[in-house]
């Protein structure tokens, strides 16, 4: 009977042993030892991979690495292929090396690499006698290889013939229809899905991942990968129902809502709030998104909504996670050209040339206009803040500390922030 530990072996196999030392303990005893090697030699000898970014070699490169090598030794230890699962995975990466823009040779010669490296450790210590273990290894190392390399195409080139969005012809087309105000209805069934009564419309902008501006990892690498977390993250929290168009830097996506576009709940917009802020820190990017709830023949619209009102949160250094028009209600106004903006904005010119100034106004309405907040942030003493505060009102005739001329004070920063209004055409 085949102990717990025992897995079942091919009928008659006998595992290789090669300097006195079963192959599969030499591998399993040297796992470390052959996946620093492994990545060593793909750094070494395919340029492509010193492009990746560090994370991504440390942590993803090496995992799968240690999983072949694994999955190789329990195949020398059985006789046995190895799990379908185990080529599954193997397709799964080679996917997400397509995905990336890695070449297919190079995807192919790291297979090639690692078993070489495992070859190379199992027979260091071969002696004279083992020339019959070592046929029987190199047949079956090879076999490894067949299979792997042949998961790794098909998944490479599975992923080369799915669309740029990876979600098929017909959820584009039904986008495309939503987006342009075009009768969705027809696109929709063809996509399988049911319009609903509304859309929550999200206009993005991702911030750049560290490994993009790394000036030794290709650029190109670290956004897709960023980007393939964030989908993820919003396909995970979205039940995979968001349509999206997206590339490293934003786009929009439409989150299908069960309400009147009037009336969704307060929390539906945590929730999507929530979505946004957890698709952030997968992506290891700051989000930033405007947000519109319409009806699907009012996308359009509520796309150009969205899109000011990111737009506005971004002029006024609004912090990265989900903005709606309620959200920015006063600077999204101040925002719209009139002449009331640029009489506005007029009123804190006097502020331009002390640079100073302007900074501890800014600072002290943030905080609440307490003069110690104020103080610390700018490691002034209090006295020193009092004294801005007084030279501010004397400049613009504007006090700071009076609550009846904070309100025009907020006004004319917005209205600063904004920029100039338009000329007259």
């Amino acid at each position: 009977m085949t102990g717990h530990n025992s897995p079942v072996c091919a009928p008659g196999w006998r595992i290789p042993v090669i300097g006195g030392v079963p192959a599969d303990q030499r591998l399993l005893g040297a796992v470390p030892e052959l996946v620093e090697t492994v990545i060593a030699a793909l750094l070494e000898r395919v340029p492509t991979y010193r492009r990746l970014p560090r994370e991504q070699i440390a942590g993803e490169l090496a995992q799968v690495t240690e999983r072949r090598i694994r999955a190789l030794a329990q195949a020398v230890r059985t006789g046995l292929p190895a799990p379908e699962a185990e080529f599954a995975a193997v397709r799964e990466a080679a996917a997400r090396r397509a995905e990336e823009g890695l070449p297919l040779d190079a995807v192919l010669l790291a297979h090639h690499l690692g078993m070489e490296v495992c070859w190379e450790l199992v027979t260091r210590q071969a002696g004279d006698g083992d020339a019959a273990d070592l046929l029987v290894l190199n047949r079956l190392l090879l076999d490894q290889l067949r299979q792997a390399t042949a998961a790794a195409g098909a998944g490479y080139f599975d992923e080369r013939r799915l669309p740029s969005d990876d979600r098929g012809p017909a959820r584009h087309a039904l986008l495309a229809a939503l987006l342009d105000g075009a009768p969705a209805e027809e696109a929709a069934h063809r996509a399988g899905v049911r319009l609903p009564p509304a859309y929550a419309v999200l206009r993005l902008a991702v911030a750049a991942h560290p490994d993009e501006q790394a000036p030794e990892v290709d650029t190109s690498v670290a956004g897709r990968r960023k980007l393939r977390r964030l989908r993820t993250e919003l396909d995970h929290r979205t039940r995979q129902s968001v349509l999206t168009e997206l590339s490293p830097s934003g786009g929009v996506a439409l989150v299908p809502l069960d309400c009147r576009p009037d009336a969704v709940p307060a929390a539906t917009w945590r929730l999507l709030t929530d979505t946004v802020t957890r698709a952030a820190r997968a992506a290891g990017a700051a989000v930033q998104a405007g947000a519109a709830a319409a009806a699907p023949a009012a996308v359009p619209g509520a796309a150009v909504l969205a899109r000011e009102v990111l737009e506005v949160a971004q002029a006024f250094g609004r912090p990265p996670g989900l903005h709606r028009l309620d959200d920015v209600l006063l600077e999204y106004q101040l925002s719209r050209p009139s002449e009331a903006r640029s009489r506005l904005a007029s009123l804190i010119e006097p502020l331009e040339d002390g640079g100073e100034l302007l900074v501890t106004l800014r600072t002290h309405l943030a905080g609440g206009l307490n003069r110690r907040h104020t103080a610390r942030a700018l490691h002034l003493h209090p006295n020193t803040v009092d004294y801005r505060l007084r030279r501010i009102a004397v400049l613009t005739g504007l006090d700071p500390t009076r609550p009846a001329d904070l309100l025009r004070i907020t006004a004319a920063i917005a209205a600063r922030d904004a920029g100039p209004a338009p000329e007259p055409a």
